[in-house]
């Protein structure tokens, strides 16, 4: 089915949306006059969380009617045999958002009846950063085409690692810490930053939190794939389904994961 699709078309159209939802979200980060809930999982969820996801939603039906949307605010929406799926994450990092911090983005992503991401969109108004890629169309920043690095040794490499207490629960902390001491520099970017700054080349190789969800990864799968590197969970597998995420150059990315794998 994705042969039939216009990848360059349909990723205009999620950068329009990504266009409306940096309109809506940033003033108010900005202004702080917002609401913060919480949700069952105990993490924060603002107003703009669910008005963004409401808004890009709606454009969606508007335009692609007979697309499906996945969204984290509001699970899923439209026909399950739909050939063609949105996912989003109206605001990745909202406990940022919510503290002033500027990192957080909205993550928009098409992906197919198999799975497959076709186009992606991270857009990060706060850091005036956006980063998108159309499957075989490569990926890009503000600036023009992006593409990982070539860093080949682990101790010559800058690596990014989230600590999370999951990690603790499958005795992974201690391996985090041994690819932390092995690298060269080791920082804690966090979210949907680190992943772009490996496919920008900044940094060599990023492990995320375990527990993820679709609408946490989707979107950074296809931007670090296009960008010339790879993705795959924490013990290897190439979905961006299965609640983990390590981003790496493709140089590294074995030597990673046979530290981390537990």
């Amino acid at each position: 089915m994705s042969k039939h699709v216009d990848i360059a078309a349909e990723l205009d159209f999620a950068l329009h949306l990504a266009d409306l939802a940096d309109a809506h979200t940033l003033s108010p980060f900005y202004r702080r006059d917002f609401s913060v809930d919480w949700k069952e999982n105990k993490t924060e969820v603002t107003e703009l969380d669910r008005a963004t996801e409401r808004l890009l939603a709606d454009e969606i039906m508007r335009h692609r009617e007979p697309h499906a949307i996945f969204g984290e605010e509001f699970g899923s929406a439209g026909a399950s045999s739909a050939p063609l799926t949105w996912i989003i994450d109206p605001i990745d990092g909202t406990s940022n958002y919510t503290r002033g911090i500027p990192v957080w983005a909205t993550l928009i992503a098409l992906v197919d009846a198999n799975d497959e991401p076709l186009v992606a969109v991270v857009s990060a108004p706060a850091l005036h950063s956006r980063w998108w890629a159309g499957r075989g169309m490569g990926a890009f920043n503000a600036r023009g085409k992006i593409q990982v690095s070539n860093v080949r040794a682990l101790e010559e490499a800058q690596v990014s690692v989230t600590h999370h207490a999951a990690w603790d629960q499958v005795g992974g902390t201690q391996k985090l810490v041994e690819l932390q001491q092995r690298a060269y520099r080791s920082r804690g970017f966090g979210d949907f930053w680190q992943h772009m700054l490996v496919a920008e080349g900044n940094i060599d190789a990023a492990v995320d939190a375990i527990g993820l969800e679709p609408y946490d990864t989707a979107a950074v799968c296809l931007v670090v794939r296009e960008a010339g590197g790879m993705f795959t969970d924490r013990l290897g597998a190439p979905s961006f389904r299965n609640g983990s995420a390590v981003t790496s150059n493709g140089h590294l990315h074995s030597d990673v994961l046979n530290i981390i794998r537990c």
